[in-house]
């Protein structure tokens, strides 16, 4: 269940379905059994459950819902504006069948309602909802009465997760088949309360047609090419990680980084350090090598050993030429290169000399920037979705994209794409952006691809946070990676 399907993906998955011989109805009815089911799980003692329906099948989902609440012995007020007859002939059905009283879609529908039932709207909405239903919507998040929507929250586009001028608020939401892209962006996900995902008789084989290229980044999407080591590996063949330190003001990012790359799996870690950093780094480390690396010419030095094939630099490195510099070395050299931070904005003014410089190699490429340094590099792209700047930012650079945040997505430049949404408010501490880059350098030394090494290191990355919780600094995220690898093993 790892597919996210757009709207418009979504329809095609039901359009195949119905052209294979499964009635729009029965898909129709089975939604509206769930999200059923759903009240009943969480509301056994309710008594009387508001149904707000909308014009298109969301509403008809709603109806059918609203019949099998009745059947078992709610009391369910239904509000529905229009004539039924001119609902789609599937929706139409279901209001036909629904045997209690349709009311208008006034606020006083929601009286002494125990739970609200949304129906208006589905994933596809795209205009913003004003006027009389948007009164509704702001009147039944007002109303105390918890609230379970039918596909996404009435107001959220399913798609980019944005909100179309009010929005509902949910408990929870019942949605079919796969979750949505908006399921999981924000403010999307904030709006969707809890997930649950049914079953309505929509076949996996439809994927093959759909075609979808965004995921959930959960560990089913790459634990199969995790790199874990064998009985009669070694360490040289674990890789060799080499991160780029700032000067001796500036050291302990790298420093943060190169234990990271070294807990994730890397068989040797270099910290590449200016000739004044030295001492303080070689004193804060054991198991991390320190090389003096002074200028470009020393990073050359250092990467014309084909050992090293994993390269990191932007932690705590300084914006400026010199660091322009380290970087269209290591593009030019054979590792995969990780550009986090200092790296990516150094190239804010000419983003294409460092475009052209990735078009000329194979290895690959993982940018991790946060919103700010991806606006720097990239610009704005107004009006669309976080996956979709980060897909083509991916496409521009011709590199993997992380572009962090709580809804954190990753891009490759084929077009997948991943969100997740592991992570948690106390990584927002300085450095933990530095362990994630140095995670995701540690996993590419052992070999695994940009797209994967991305989306592993950040699923990782938000789960050792949340065995550590509130308290969490930096320092505390290299050390939890061997519970987390643990877990991993276990799912193997």
């Amino acid at each position: 269940m790892l597919e996210l399907l757009t709207a418009n993906e979504m329809g095609l998955a039901d359009k195949l379905t119905i052209d294979g011989g499964v009635s729009g109805a029965i898909l129709m009815e089975n939604a509206g059994r769930g999200v059923a089911d759903e009240v009943s799980m969480r509301f056994p003692d309710a008594s009387t459950v508001a149904i707000i329906c909308g014009p298109g099948n969301n509403g008809g989902d709603g109806f059918a819902a609203g019949q099998y609440l009745l059947d078992r012995g709610y009391s369910v007020r239904l509000g529905f504006d229009g004539d039924v007859t001119k609902l789609s002939a599937d929706a139409a059905k279901m209001a036909k069948r629904f045997s209690g009283f349709i009311e208008p879609l006034e606020t006083g529908l929601l009286k002494n309602a125990d739970v609200v039932v949304d129906g208006l709207f589905g994933a596809g909405l795209s205009r913003p909802i004003e006027g009389k239903v948007a009164a509704l919507i702001d009147h039944a998040n007002d109303g105390g009465a918890p609230i379970i929507a039918i596909d996404v929250p009435s107001g959220i586009d399913g798609t980019t997760g944005e909100i179309r001028g009010t929005a509902i608020r949910a408990l929870a939401t019942v949605t079919f088949f796969r979750l949505k892209p908006g399921h999981l962006l924000m403010p999307g996900h904030l709006f969707c309360g809890g997930l649950r995902l049914i079953d309505i008789g929509i076949g996996d084989q439809v994927l093959e047609s759909v075609k979808p290229r965004a995921f959930a980044n959960e560990p089913g999407l790459w634990l199969g090419q995790f790199p874990w080591p064998n009985i009669e590996g070694h360490k040289y063949l674990r890789g060799h990680a080499l991160i780029a330190s700032g000067p001796a003001n500036a050291t302990g990012a790298a420093r943060l980084a190169a234990r990271a790359a070294l807990r994730v799996g890397a068989g040797l870690v270099t910290v590449a350090s200016p000739r004044n950093a030295l001492a303080v780094n070689a004193a804060h480390l054991t198991a991390v090598m320190v090389h003096e690396a002074d200028s470009v010419q020393g990073i050359e030095a250092l990467l014309a050993d084909a050992r090293k094939n994993a390269f990191l630099i932007g932690p705590g490195h300084g914006v400026g030429e010199e660091t322009r510099g380290m970087v269209l070395a290591a593009l030019k050299a054979g590792p995969a290169v990780v550009l986090d931070a200092d790296a990516l904005t150094s190239f804010a003014d000419d983003n294409e000399t460092l475009f052209n410089a990735i078009a000329a190699r194979q290895s690959p490429v993982v940018m991790t920037p946060h919103e700010g340094e991806f606006t720097r590099l990239f610009g704005a792209f107004p009006g669309e979705s976080k996956l979709e700047r980060a897909r083509v930012a991916a496409s521009r650079a011709g590199a993997v994209v992380v572009l962090k945040g709580p809804d954190t997505v990753i891009a490759g430049p084929d077009g997948r794409a991943a969100i997740d949404i592991n992570g948690t408010p106390w990584l927002a501490t300085a450095g933990s952006g530095d362990v994630l880059a140095g995670m995701v350098a540690g996993l590419l030394a052992q070999g695994m691809g940009g797209f994967m090494a991305g989306s592993a290191a950040v699923w990782m990355h938000g789960e050792a946070a949340q065995l550590f919780g509130p308290g969490l600094i930096a320092e505390d995220l290299p050390d939890l990676l061997p519970a987390v690898l643990r877990d991993l093993e276990d799912l193997e």
